[in-house]
């Protein structure tokens, strides 16, 4: 990771280039692409909303996270409540900050920068907890996630469109190593 700069990220300028690394990491087409540019500017204007980004020497956007503190009335939140309610955990969607996204451009995956990205941006979160959402299947991201401290707490989570059921998980920040 020493060629790699993760800092401050104007998301809202470089939707585009991070997009087009989530595509590459998640197989998105280009339609999916552009309803997930519409999400990211409105996420971006929710009170607390923050991103970093993962950038080479010369200025390329290898890997970006965003987040924000949760708001029970953000469509995600509707999504999950009943999972998580279901479980016991419907706690976890207050004073807890929501990872919204995060991907690294495969190329550049297995260097820590995803765990760099996550640790730095929970590190200035105001909440006492992290939650977020990975696709419901033994995965590198779901293996970092555990060892960040995070847990699962509602599986087989469906979102509307979604391919795949999804897992929902917390963790107490700071997050672990």
């Amino acid at each position: 990771m020493d060629d790699i700069v993760v800092g401050p990220l104007d998301l809202a300028a470089r939707v585009d280039d991070a997009l087009a690394v989530q595509a590459l990491a998640f197989g998105l087409g280009a339609e999916e692409v552009g309803v997930r540019r519409h999400i990211v500017l409105r996420h971006l204007t929710s009170p607390g909303a923050r991103a970093l980004g993962a950038t080479t020497e010369s200025g390329r956007l290898v890997g970006f996270v965003y987040g924000m503190p949760n708001d029970r009335r953000h469509w995600w939140s509707t999504v999950v409540e009943p999972y998580l309610r279901a479980t016991g955990h419907e706690d976890w969607l207050d004073d807890v900050f929501v990872i919204t996204e995060l991907h690294v451009h495969p190329a550049f995956q297995n260097r820590r920068i995803g765990r760099a990205l996550i640790t730095a941006l929970t590190a200035d979160a105001r909440e006492p907890r992290s939650i977020l959402s990975a696709i419901d299947t033994e995965s590198p991201a779901r293996a970092l996630y555990r060892k960040l401290g995070y847990q699962d707490l509602a599986r087989q989570v469906v979102f509307p469109s979604a391919v795949s059921p999804y897992v929902v998980m917390g963790a107490h920040l700071p997050l672990l190593g």
